[in-house]
Parts: C-alpha cells; structure tokens; sequence
C-alpha cells in the first residue's frame, strides 16, 4: 500500500508496517493507524506518521537518547489496553516539539508513545508521576550525546533495534519508498 505524507511524498509499506492506536492520540483521537518513519536525511528523529492524514506527522525520539534515568510506570489500565504483560516487547517513544529556533525544542515525558511491538499496538499514555514534564528542554542534552564520534556507531545500533518496527525510507524517483 502506498499512504502520502507531507514530508516524505508518497512511502510504500506493508499493512504489517501500520501501528494501531485504538484511542488515538491526544487531541487527535480520530486518527487511528500510524507508521513509524526513519528519515534517511536525519540521524536523530524518526516521524510517527498518520496514515488517515498526510499532514498529520511527529518526530519522536527514544528518551534513552536524552534522559537516561527515564522510568515509565505503566497502570493497569493501561497495560491491559496495550495487552502488555511486561515491559519486553515494547519500544517507547516522546514526542518532540521543535520551534522555530531549534535550541528551544523539548519532548514531552509526561505523555510517552508505548508500542507492543508484536501486537502492533500503541498508546499514548499520560504518567501518574507528577515530577515529569510534558516541555523538557532536549536540545543540550542531544547535542552533547550526538557530537562525540560514536554517534554513527550509535545510530547504526539504533537502526538495527528499530528494524522490526521502523518502516526505513529512501528516495526514489516517485517520492519515498520503504526500503526493501
């Protein structure tokens, strides 16, 4: 199938490569089927895009790349939604909030995107924990972490973890196409 997006032009993928959010995601609980894009242009963020609308698309980034001691404490409530009985097969996500001047980007760590992996289903969740912020300040922290040379050897790491969720995509002479 082919969806069309805002950023990327028209991108290729499987119905397998389509991620369920039954609720939708806060202030946009009408959409419900995303995919998660890895930008070749970008070594940093990966864009949750909507496949009911092309012009709906977040850059999201794992908060292991900027908040190291970041916990997530699911309820629950919703680890059952999420069909979860554990912790292992999820991959987690903060949605990135990036202004004009860039050094004043932040990501929300209070409303993280949980992904089951296997079931293919996901929910933004908002933590009980009262100390999280929903602006934390990103742009240091990530600058430090990506100028020291290992970050392609990172990178590369963070490519091969993402494999069986990220749809990879690359350019092609009729917009972007998945990467087979």
């Amino acid at each position: 199938m082919i969806i069309q997006t805002s950023r990327f032009g028209d991108v290729e993928l499987n119905e397998k490569d389509q991620i369920n959010f039954p609720e939708g995601l806060l202030g946009f609980s009408e959409l419900k089927t995303f995919v998660l894009l890895d930008d070749p242009d970008d070594d940093i963020f990966a864009w949750l895009q909507s496949c009911e609308n092309s012009h709906v698309a977040f850059p999201v980034l794992e908060p292991e790349l900027f908040a190291a001691n970041y916990q997530v404490n699911l309820g629950k409530r919703d680890m059952a939604a999420l069909k979860l009985t554990s912790m292992e097969r999820v991959r987690i996500y903060t949605i990135v909030t990036i202004p004009e001047d860039p050094t004043q980007m932040t990501a929300n760590l209070k409303a993280p995107i949980i992904i089951n992996i296997p079931e293919r289903l996901a929910s933004q969740c908002v933590l009980q924990e009262n100390d999280l912020p929903i602006r934390e300040p990103i742009f240091t922290k990530l600058q430090q972490r990506f100028v020291q040379p290992t970050s392609s050897v990172e990178r590369e790491m963070q490519i091969e973890k993402d494999k069986d969720l990220a749809v990879r995509i690359m350019p092609s002479s009729k917009g972007m196409v998945k990467e087979l």
